[in-house]
């Protein structure tokens, strides 16, 4: 199948268009056209084509890829509407094992709901800690590292105070 389509020419950061015609399954590299019908120069907008050969290899049956359609569309080579080119999203499919996070979700409670009302109170703290003095801080995390403290250090400690005791 013949396509419309662009073949990048130009230096690199200045890219230059020719606009040729091509079996589509060759490379857009590949050197081999079967004609050339323009060129477009993006940065100074620059479009030159030859209109009655483009008119032909449609006629012929050659398909435009679709920012060459748009191209010709805009610059009124062809008339129609101009063709989306950026990507379309996945549809979303609803598999079996997406039904059962669904439910899942449904039947966990709300987590607020789960909180022991202790945990409640130390957000509520948390929460107005500016208003509240460094000496409280620094109490709060002499107790969170006793309660952290590993087995090890327990039982070492627990030694201690029995050699003391006797």
């Amino acid at each position: 199948m013949l396509k419309i389509r662009l073949q990048r020419v130009g230096r690199k950061n200045d890219a230059s268009f020719r606009i040729v015609v091509t079996e589509s399954t060759r490379g857009p590299k590949a050197g081999d056209v079967v004609e050339l019908l323009g060129s477009y120069d993006p940065k100074q907008d620059v479009f030159n084509v030859k209109k009655d050969r483009v008119e032909y290899w449609i006629s012929v049956g050659a398909q435009t890829s679709d920012t060459v359609n748009n191209l010709f569309v805009s610059n009124k080579i062809i008339k129609g509407d101009k063709v989306n080119v950026l990507p379309k999203k996945s549809p979303i499919v609803k598999e079996s094992g997406e039904e059962d996070v669904a439910q899942k979700t449904e039947k966990t409670p709300d987590v607020a709901a789960e909180k022991p009302a202790e945990e409640d109170e130390e957000e509520k703290t948390s929460e107005t800690s500016e208003e509240k003095p460094v000496e409280a801080k620094v109490e709060k995390k002499v107790e969170e590292k006793k309660e952290e403290t590993p087995i090890e250090e327990k039982e070492a400690s627990k030694k201690v105070e029995q050699k003391e005791n006797k």
